[in-house]
């Protein structure tokens, strides 16, 4: 039985009320944690000022966010020195399965699986960095240059041997992918293909209100999209600026956080209270 996808939408003016990079950082690096820790496949950062060009903040999120994923090995050889990676270094290691602390050969076993990076081609096939002292062989294909791929142990004999794998199949949680929404929050919902949409609000009915009916739709859903706000505005108003209704542009708006004790609820700290409560209630 395959895994259910599941996808986080957050808003390009996240770090709005932040005004230093390094305090930006902090909080981008909180947001993949808290992502990782949860196991979401998919982080969609969507425009949330209509009439705004936000493409610079969403390039800047998307950035720092897969940074993160990037096993710390392939990093240098996969991002070019940017002025909004100064602070990079204050980022929180993810500590995945597909960030593996062994760096030496004779520690790979047959069958694990890693991230790497095409080097250079041969008569033989591929050379693929993935973290060991040397590059490891994919025999028989010629791949593109910088391209990254995730590949399976197949020997560690004579040299290590290793072949293309799908992400799909390995049976631990393997990162998350970021993608960069150019429509509104209005088209990201209804084209994204989910089976499950649910906004948060603290306008939205307690969790415990709904929690029968989310679970029934949730067992049949492949594809759950859990969206948040901006630190501005809620979902409530960004859809109404799009002459939408969120009541009727998602499936569920649910409060994650109950009677909450302060006036306002950093994005962050709902993403993080929100998958929570999800992850107990449902699993994923």
């Amino acid at each position: 039985m395959s895994r259910k996808k599941f996808s986080i939408a957050i808003p390009a003016s996240v770090v709005s009320d932040t005004p230093h990079l390094r305090e930006k950082t902090t909080k981008i690096g909180l947001i993949g944690r808290a992502a990782a820790i949860f196991r979401v496949d998919e982080i969609i950062i969507y425009p949330d000022h209509a009439k705004v060009d936000q493409k610079n903040e969403i390039d800047f999120i998307a950035t720092l966010l897969s940074y993160m994923e990037t096993p710390q090995y392939l990093r240098k050889r996969l991002f070019k020195l940017k002025p909004e990676l100064r602070y990079a270094g204050i980022l929180p290691p993810l500590r995945t399965p597909h960030h593996p602390l062994n760096r030496k050969i004779k520690s790979l076993k047959v069958g694990e699986y890693r991230e790497g990076v095409t080097l250079s081609k041969t008569k033989e096939g591929t050379l693929i960095d993935i973290g060991v002292e040397q590059p490891a062989l994919i025999a028989n294909k010629q791949l593109p240059m910088q391209k990254r791929v995730t590949v399976k142990v197949k020997n560690v004999e004579k040299r290590v041997e290793v072949g293309l794998a799908n992400r799909n199949e390995i049976p631990e949680y393997w990162g998350y992918k970021v993608t960069m929404e150019p429509k509104s929050f209005g088209a990201l919902v209804k084209s994204g293909g989910f089976d499950l949409t649910i906004a948060t609000s603290k306008y939205g009915i307690p969790l415990t209100h709904v929690a029968e009916k989310l679970s029934e739709k949730w067992k049949r859903a492949d594809k759950i999209l859990l969206a948040f706000g901006a630190p501005t505005q809620g979902l409530y108003e960004i859809a109404k600026s799009e002459g939408l209704s969120l009541d009727e542009i998602v499936d569920f708006v649910i409060n994650t956080i109950p009677l909450q004790g302060t006036e306002t609820v950093r994005t962050e700290e709902a993403l993080i209270a929100s998958l929570a409560v999800l992850n107990v209630h449902f699993g994923f």
